[in-house]
């Protein structure tokens, strides 16, 4: 006779909706599909591959910015937000696009950038023309400061994100102008009323194109902190500082969000997430995504993504490696707080800011050149977010399992303009410093944003078929046997357990998206288990994250979760028959599964 099992009630979350049962799938345009032989993707080449996606089975797409452009940040410097740049198409062929995506049952999510702009913008060459400019305000402009020598400076000493100061002098006016990013990204006033109501027009443009709703781009440095004092110093010795907790999170944040909630998302049936860096407290968090709050419906929690970044960035190192344990214990934090206080996930590992998963969370020594490794360690992974509550984010090529770029390709190769500036600037500090070069390539080579942004490999033929023409950014070496023509029909591949994954995140979405979470084996250095719950149903997520077999056996007080190892509840596996016997399972190399029955089941 089984043990007797505690019933749990079911939950009392907010209501159901269906950003919450969605998954969502990221294009990154200029690296997606090129139809006119030009090397970058467009957006003809989108809706060339919509039936591709919808085989997947993903519910919506998000689109990384196609509006009009000078693209020194890939798009994420605007110039006007009412048209597409022409490298990526027409507004035709948006309008296209739009009606392709709602006919094949699924949504479109667009790219909001509107913390700055490009400085090609119409505002900003209207802000930037005299002090006198009825749009002067509509930017952050300030007087220089001046050293005992006379010498001017910049207003404080804040750090870019790209690098340098963050204050751009502007010699025609006398003034410097604010941007966290690049000097042509300058940072709109939030402050100015008149930018938040055309910001919310803009939105209205879209929405009223039946966009389904927007991603957010660093949202959360709209509001910075009032008289934008200096920066601690953490880095002696430098001239600029990080000050990440001065120009994000500021204290009318909210006050924003809930007037851009009430004046336009309101009026719509659509999604929000928030993009919200350096933002980790999760009451804070709350604060934004609470059912209550009526801000944003989610943000992207970066803490996994950024264990191996240190005090200086995606570049730098932490001072301690990152661990099983460690990210066991990030999961947990995010997967509970929010369920016990009405919030929302973003379920994530990849995006255009991050590398590829496989070369990062596992030695890619073991993956490189092992395509059946390589295989396990993509499906491993996918099976970590697959149990996981909140909505689920794919980036394109993830659903494949490609890689990092090849350690050997020059630095020419690399194309982002954060990792042309912080490899000049590490050349600079190393002084000649063999070791320092060599921490930095480390860096690069594992983290530089990148590794994500190499095209798609669609199938064997030249540049992996993305394009016919000389592709924007070179193709990864690998393309001629690992592309989407040879994963489409392999019911092996990466592919296709992703496959398996999104549907069985609707036949269980009781479960897997709005059950209980409870991690199991927290100082385990090899395994992964997690336990999800919601009445009479329950789900097990175990998986060894190591390159040899380890077994995992749960407490043996705990008669539910042990009657749920049986190979009949076995939902999703990326190894043949599981090895289960003594209340156990003997975990193979990156071997994972999911078991899923119900309490009743079980009793009898």
């Amino acid at each position: 006779m089984a043990e007797e099992t505690v019933t749990h009630p079911t939950p009392s979350r907010s209501q159901r909706r269906w950003w919450k049962e969605t998954s969502v799938y990221q294009i990154y345009p200029s690296s997606f599909n090129d139809t006119n032989a030009d090397g970058i993707g467009d957006i003809p080449g989108i809706i060339q591959k919509l039936d591709y996606l919808h085989d997947l089975g993903v519910d919506m797409l998000w689109l990384s910015p196609v509006y009009k452009s000078p693209g020194k940040d890939m798009g994420y410097d605007i110039s006007d937000y009412l048209d597409i740049d022409p490298k990526y198409g027409t507004m035709k062929d948006m309008d296209e696009l739009i009606a392709g995506v709602h006919q094949r049952g699924m949504k479109l999510l667009m790219d909001l950038v509107v913390n700055h702009t490009s400085d090609q913008h119409e505002w900003f060459l209207d802000s930037r023309s005299s002090k006198q400019s009825r749009k002067r305000d509509w930017y952050i402009w300030r007087d220089p400061l001046y050293d005992e020598h006379g010498h001017r400076q910049p207003p404080n000493n804040w750090l870019a994100v790209f690098g340098g100061s963050v204050w751009e002098w502007d010699e025609p006016t006398g003034q410097y102008y604010l941007h966290c990013f690049l000097p042509s990204q300058p940072d709109l006033n939030w402050e100015q009323p008149e930018v938040r109501k055309a910001v919310h027009s803009m939105m209205k443009f879209w929405l009223d194109k039946k966009v389904d709703g927007f991603r957010q781009d660093v949202i959360n440095l709209i509001s910075k902190a009032p008289g934008l004092p200096d920066a601690p110093i953490i880095l002696p010795g430098e001239n600029f500082q990080p000050a990440y907790t001065l120009f994000s999170n500021g204290p009318r944040l909210h006050e924003f969000l809930q007037e851009m909630r009430s004046e336009v998302l309101d009026k719509y049936d659509v999604m929000v997430v928030g993009e919200m860096p350096w933002l980790t407290d999760r009451d804070e968090v709350l604060k934004v995504v609470g059912a209550d709050r009526r801000e944003l419906d989610m943000i992207f929690q970066f803490d996994i993504v950024e264990m191996d970044f240190g005090n200086n960035g995606r570049f730098s190192w932490p001072e301690k490696p990152w661990d099983l344990v460690q990210m066991k214990g990030i999961l947990e934090d995010w997967q509970t707080y929010m369920i016990s206080h009405d919030g929302w996930n973003s379920i994530f590992i990849e995006n255009h800011d991050h590398p590829r998963s496989v070369s990062r969370f596992v030695d890619r020594k073991l993956t490189d050149n092992d395509p059946v490794v390589r295989t396990r360690v993509c499906k491993m992974l996918a099976t970590l977010c697959a149990g996981q509550s909140g909505t689920l984010y794919i980036y394109q090529g993830q659903e494949l399992g490609m890689k990092n770029i090849p350690e050997d390709w020059d630095i020419s190769e690399y194309k982002d303009i954060e990792s042309q500036n912080k490899y000049k600037h590490a050349l600079e500090q190393a002084n000649g410093d063999i070791t320092k070069i060599s921490s930095f390539m480390e860096a690069l080579h594992l983290k530089a944003r990148d590794n994500g942004r190499t095209p798609v490999q669609w199938d064997s033929s030249s540049h992996g078929g993305f394009t016919t023409g000389t592709p924007w950014m070179r193709v990864n070496n690998d393309y001629e046997f690992w592309n989407a023509s040879l994963q489409v029909y392999d019911k092996s591949s990466v592919f296709a357990h992703w496959k398996r994954i999104l549907v069985l995140r609707k036949q269980y979405k009781d479960v897997l998206i709005y059950g209980d979470f409870e991690m199991l084996s927290k100082e385990d250095p090899a395994i992964i288990a997690y336990r999800r719950v919601y009445g009479e149903q329950q789900a097990l997520v175990v998986m060894n994250f190591t390159n040899k077999e380890v077994r995992w056996e749960p407490p043996q007080e705990r008669g539910e979760i042990v009657a749920l190892l049986e190979a009949k509840y076995v939902k999703l596996k990326n190894y043949g028959e599981l090895r289960i016997e003594g209340g156990g399972i003997a975990l193979r190399a990156f071997e994972a599964a999911i078991f899923i029955g119900g309490h009743l089941d079980l009793d009898n």
